[in-house]
């Protein structure tokens, strides 16, 4: 079954009026102290540098600016929560890894914020993990796996950027990368494929959060 198909067209479209509100941004934290107050339903995207978090989450908001891009690696060095007035979901732009300039020590510290964000966050149902369509998973994307997989949250791979590759190519990268995570024990069985530029598959992610948000 297809992303397309899973959803009927009432779910697809409770996750557009979810998105359809006007999502602004909340705080930025670099400390577990400073963490917003726990409310209802949070989802979070990972992924490495560069591989399209912010542009995604602009193109789910339908905000083009809301979440910062860069064209330099790692420029996200902070938990980003985003909001919206009467929705029952906050929206969490966590770092991004695999950035090569950053000091090793730094490296390190946003490593722990993140796990102890992951491991002390009971609203946290979803983290959203961004994969590349054209390089599809790296080593450091199995060491991201890996650390979802320790602090036992449940996190989902979305592609990025598949308007980049072919029809063949990307259903050939989908077969692979379910292969890879039925090996993992936090790895959600489904994937979608989705272009933040063709906005392709931007409907379903919108219903799979919908119905994160309530169940």
């Amino acid at each position: 079954m297809s992303e397309e198909e899973k959803f009927t067209e009432d779910q697809i479209e409770a996750g557009r009026l979810l998105f359809a509100k006007r999502w602004d941004f909340l705080t930025s934290v670099t400390d577990m102290a400073n963490l917003p107050d726990i409310g209802d339903t949070e989802i979070a995207f990972a992924g490495r540098s560069n591989v399209g978090k912010s542009s995604l989450i602009n193109a789910l908001t339908g905000r083009k600016g809301l979440a910062r891009t860069s064209s330099t690696p790692g420029r996200t060095q902070m938990l980003n929560f985003f909001s919206a007035d009467e929705a029952p979901l906050t929206i969490v732009d966590m770092p991004g890894y695999g950035y090569a300039q950053a000091p090793k020590e730094l490296v390190e510290a946003w490593t722990n914020l993140v796990f102890a964000y992951l491991r002390g966050r009971p609203t946290l149902r979803r983290v959203f993990l961004l994969i590349d369509s054209r390089h599809g998973i790296k080593p450091i994307d199995l060491q991201a796996m890996a650390l979802l997989d320790k602090a036992a949250v449940i996190y989902q791979v979305v592609l990025t950027k598949s308007d980049k590759i072919k029809p063949p190519a990307l259903t050939r990268l989908k077969e692979e990368t379910l292969a890879n995570l039925s090996k993992r024990p936090a790895a959600f069985p489904e994937i979608i494929a989705t272009s933040s530029e063709k906005v392709n598959g931007i409907e379903e992610l919108r219903a799979e959060i919908n119905h994160l948000v309530l169940n």
